[in-house]
């Protein structure tokens, strides 16, 4: 029970970071944390004690097995993740380019 209380802490300090940092590095930073934290939570809601590795042989019993199902969600949002992050850096370099500052509330309103 303990490690899903640290998990919600890491998520707490994950959305901190988003909704009060003005600087974007830190905003992306804070989105980072909190897809580490929802994975964190994926393999704790599939890990069994004493579990053994999901191969199903016909001589076994299927008791006790871990679930692969949110093992593999995580390396799917792994998957998913990198892509996001390397957008939200790039967008953040181009702002910074063009505004010269990473503070949000310094940007001006951005026109088409």
């Amino acid at each position: 029970m303990s490690l899903y209380i640290l998990c919600l802490i890491l998520f707490s300090i994950g959305v901190y970071c988003v909704l009060r940092k003005r600087n974007l590095i830190k905003i992306i930073i804070g989105l980072g944390i909190i897809e580490y934290a929802v994975n964190l939570f994926f393999v704790l809601l599939g890990y069994r004690a004493q579990g053994r590795a999901p191969i199903f042989s016909p001589d076994q019993m299927i008791a006790n097995m871990v679930d692969p199902l949110p093992q593999a969600m995580v390396m799917v949002t792994m998957v998913i993740a990198l892509p996001v992050v390397v957008i939200a850096v790039s967008l953040a370099i181009r702002l910074y380019e063009k505004y010269g500052t990473f503070d949000i509330t310094k940007i001006r309103r951005l026109k088409g």
